[in-house]
């Protein structure tokens, strides 16, 4: 009962305010005289003013211009300021220089002096006030909003909205927005208050709402000329100013709580028995190799400073159906190599050379609208991090259906009840309840499950799967591996699953491509690559993650840095097979039999 008393009081307020013309109340304006200054008597309830006009028709015939000052100015700073903020957090770059600088120009202005100036020149009224108090305010709500979206735009969960295809603005919109509702709510409550403040403050000036009209502000200065010989003149509207404010506050202090999704009742997700043994048979097979990267170079583009190469010559292949492994340390090109494909680069990394080919469909070439509707269809992610990965403020139900929805028409009704399917396809017990619940209230695995149902959810050719099983502990590892070949054996998808570890992924790949410094420096089949490994840096990651009881081997030093590659082989300062041959020249990779290649000059004595 306690917590509604702020909706009760608030309620109260804008009923009466909204039935003011309706009560038998005298008219506001009328003078009379004769009872001036008069007592609370059952004519006059508060009494009449210096004009012999009834305070309490002024008072709520006021609280119909303070409110409505308050929520036009609050709404309206709070749509453009809030817009303006969360694009500039989004996009940075020229955009949020240009709307900051804006927004800094205007909080150096004083708010009052600002309205003072306009009022003035243009004239008062609520024509002029409204629009002055709204510019004013905006500047507030573009900081908190920028400030917000800035802090939610590196998220994980962001990024993944956008591996399955979703609009900017539906990112905007549908994944921004809910996260920085709550500050901007607050806000919200903030500016209203001052919003009444600050209009009874020119009121009371003359520069408000002008005579006969009530206001607060007018009342307070015309009660101020009196109050020595009529004090409640003064009170009545200092009280009403006092309770408005605070009641304003109290609501929007419970609206914040109550809006955030973590306290919203979980409305239930219908389940329906239609199965999803249609989803592979709808998949339109690639002729040929699916994925096919060929002399992929990316660089690191430096502001005035010479481009750094990241990854260089990267050729890459994958056929339908077929799992291969990019494995190596980090800082090794894993993830720039894969998130080039799906069309993800930072901006700051360009590709310089090469091509990457999506069922015959250059990648690199596409316009952005093009590799949006591939993205979450024919190609999709699964992310190392499930807990940043996922939304925190919206269901995993609502999440899956976002999914389905951003690529495929239909119902909501039919896309719940896809996503409660998904869920039990990559074996979430009990779906419908588990379909309601919030990232946080899942164990690791059941989101990483999660994710991966969100990933095959709309029959994508390709998943690339990058280090999905770092953040789970050995057992629930072993479950997500066996849940991601169950699914490429049913499903016939294409996986590029990307790990540092070798062992991990002996268990899911068919074809292993081990990369350090930028370049492939070993590759082939699983079982040949892992039984024999014909370059060094391939066998020490081997020994660095032994199964049984075998104690592991730490690679001395570490990847160098991109512009700090060392010439010849890279890895020859950590070689301890290293010769003066490794510093000379750049080692080819060189085919050493069937589909094995090594980029060793010293793998005949290796072996």
């Amino acid at each position: 009962m306690r917590k509604s008393l702020p909706f009760i009081a608030f309620g109260i307020i804008v009923l009466v305010a909204l039935i003011t013309p309706l009560l038998p109340l005298p008219n506001p304006v009328t003078m009379n005289i004769v009872r001036r200054m008069a007592s609370p008597s059952a004519l006059n309830w508060l009494g009449t003013d210096e004009y012999g006009r009834d305070m309490l028709s002024r008072l709520l015939w006021g609280a119909r211009i303070s409110l409505a000052v308050a929520a036009s100015t609050a709404v309206l700073a709070c749509l453009i300021g809030g817009a303006l903020g969360i694009v500039a957090g989004y996009f940075g770059g020229w955009i949020s220089a240009i709307i900051m600088r804006a927004t800094d120009v205007v909080l150096c202005l004083p708010h009052l002096l600002v309205a003072m100036l306009v009022v003035t020149l243009f004239g008062p009224g609520l024509s002029t006030l409204i629009p002055v108090l709204v510019f004013v305010y905006i500047p507030s709500f573009v900081r908190v909003a920028q400030v917000s979206t800035a802090m939610i735009r590196p998220n994980a969960f962001v990024e993944a909205v956008g591996t399955l295809g979703a609009r900017q603005f539906r990112i905007l919109t549908r994944t921004i927005l809910p996260n920085v509702a709550g500050p901007l709510l607050v806000q919200v409550s903030l500016t209203a208050s001052s919003a009444i403040m600050l209009e009874s403050g020119l009121s009371f000036l003359g520069l408000g709402v002008q005579p006969p009209a009530p206001s607060w502000g007018s009342m307070i200065g015309n009660a101020r000329g009196v109050m020595n010989m009529a004090p409640m003149l003064l009170v009545w509207p200092c009280l009403a100013l006092v309770l408005a404010v605070l009641t304003i506050n109290s609501v929007c202090d419970r609206l914040r709580d109550l809006l955030d999704p973590h306290q919203v009742a979980k409305a239930p997700l219908k389940q329906t028995a239609a199965a999803l043994a249609r989803r592979a048979a709808s998949r339109v097979p690639a002729a040929g190799d699916l994925v096919e990267i060929r002399n992929l170079d990316l660089a690191l583009a430096g502001s005035g400073e010479p481009p750094v190469n990241l990854v260089y010559g990267v050729d890459l292949t994958v056929k339908e159906g077929e799992t291969l492994a990019i494995v190596g340390e980090s800082g090794s090109g894993k993830s720039l190599t894969a998130l080039a494909l799906a069309g993800l680069l930072p901006p700051a990394v360009q590709v310089v050379g090469g091509s990457a080919r999506l069922a015959g469909q250059d990648m690199l070439s596409l316009p952005e609208p093009e590799l949006r509707m591939l993205r979450g269809s024919a190609i999709s992610m699964v992310f190392q991090d499930p807990l940043s990965s996922l939304n925190p403020v919206h269901t995993v139900g609502r999440q899956l259906t976002e999914a389905i929805l951003a690529h495929r028409p239909m119902s909501n009704a039919a896309a719940q009840a896809e996503a409660v399917e998904l869920l039990k396809l990559v074996g979430i017990p009990d779906p419908v309840a588990r379909a309601r619940n919030f990232p946080y209230e899942m164990s690791g695995g059941m989101r990483q499950r999660v994710m991966i149902a969100m990933a095959i959810s709309n029959r994508p050719s390709v998943v690339i799967a990058d280090e999905p099983t770092t953040a789970l502990d050995v057992t629930v590892q072993a479950q997500v591996l066996d849940l991601l070949r169950d699914l490429k054996e049913k499903e016939g998808i294409a996986m590029i699953f990307i790990a540092h570890s070798l062992p991990v992924v002996s268990e899911i790949a068919d074809r292993v491509a081990v990369m350090y410094s930028g370049e492939i420096i070993e590759e082939g089949s699983a079982h040949t690559v892992l039984r024999r490994p014909m370059h060094p840096y391939t066998r020490a990651l081997i020994a660095s993650s032994p199964e049984g009881d075998d104690l592991p081997e730490g690679i001395p030093g570490r990847v160098p840095p991109p512009a700090a590659r060392p010439s010849g082989c890279a890895f020859r300062a950590r070689c301890a097979y290293a010769a003066e041959i490794c510093a000379t020249g750049h080692p080819p990779l060189v085919s050493i039999g069937g589909d094995h290649s090594t980029r060793c000059v010293r793998w005949r004595e290796i072996a």
